[in-house]
């Protein structure tokens, strides 16, 4: 325990057994890494050094490092305490585009070898879903859900909660239609839903849920306001509604063609 008033408990921030990587890195510009290390754990620690890949870099100072370099230098320094836990704050925030994959992927190589408790605050889904063995998420201030990245994505509590796994968010209003429901979607066309509802509602679907067909073989249009290639196939957007199309093999429709929609009742979430 850190802190008690009652208990007049108070244990001074140094003595704490606990590991701190800011999403700046926050390493002294003035020290090397062997000294940004050292610094920590009050000690020299070339195991650490050679076990994230930096003792060749002991005597370099932060401004000759690559991000990726800068993080495994942090990252050494919180373990030279020898915590009990790990806080990562945007960990990846300071980091480029093309750099940030790269960089997250060995991290998370790292966390799983260290098995040290770890907690990660990101605002990036992506992040948490590779990092995260559980994933918490706060929604002003209240925890709204827990669980799997997958669990997230599959079975999202709430409209927000779709919305940061990446999913379509959209307003309708449902009307009852058998054991399901018809969503006449705003700004006009319907989607057919699995679950019963009545009245206002937002609809959640994920990019790669949704089918891009021939307009008047479908009940709901949009129109493509752009295209471009994405993790081996196209990801379309639409002035509503953004669609991934898996493969090289589909056609790219064309900036302003009117395209129908369809999705399968089962992957349209109903809030």
């Amino acid at each position: 325990m850190w802190f008690d008033a009652q208990r007049a408990v108070r244990l001074e921030a140094e003595r704490r057994r606990v590991g701190y990587l800011p999403q700046d890195y926050g390493l002294f510009p003035h020290l090397t890494v062997a000294g940004n290390v050292r610094f920590a754990g009050r000690r020299d620690r070339p195991d650490l050094l050679e076990r994230f890949g930096i003792a060749a870099l002991a005597s370099a100072h932060p401004a000759q490092l690559s991000g990726g370099e800068r993080q495994r230098v942090a990252l050494a320094r919180a373990l030279a305490r020898d915590p009990r836990v790990l806080l990562l704050d945007e960990p990846f925030g300071a980091l480029d585009a093309i750099t940030r994959p790269q960089v997250r992927d060995e991290l998370a190589d790292l966390l799983a070898d260290l098995e040290l408790p770890t907690l990660l605050v990101t605002h990036a889904f992506e992040d948490a879903g590779v990092l995260g063995d559980l994933v918490g998420v706060l929604d002003e201030g209240r925890l709204v859900q827990t669980g799997t990245a997958a669990e997230l994505v599959h079975r999202p509590a709430n409209a927000r909660v779709a919305a940061l796994t990446g999913a379509n968010v959209v307003a309708g209003v449902a009307v009852p239609s058998g054991s399901g429901s018809i969503v006449r979607v705003k700004g006009g066309g319907e989607l057919v839903a699995a679950a019963r509802a009545e009245g206002p509602v937002e609809i959640a679907v994920q990019p790669w849920e949704l089918e891009l067909v021939d307009p008047g073989a479908s009940r709901l249009t949009d129109t493509v306001t752009g295209v471009r290639p994405d993790r081996g196939g196209l990801l379309v957007r639409l002035t509503r509604f953004t669609v991934h199309l898996p493969g090289a093999e589909h056609a790219a429709p064309e900036p302003a063609q009117t395209v129908g929609l369809r999705a399968a009742p089962e992957h349209v979430h109903v809030f």
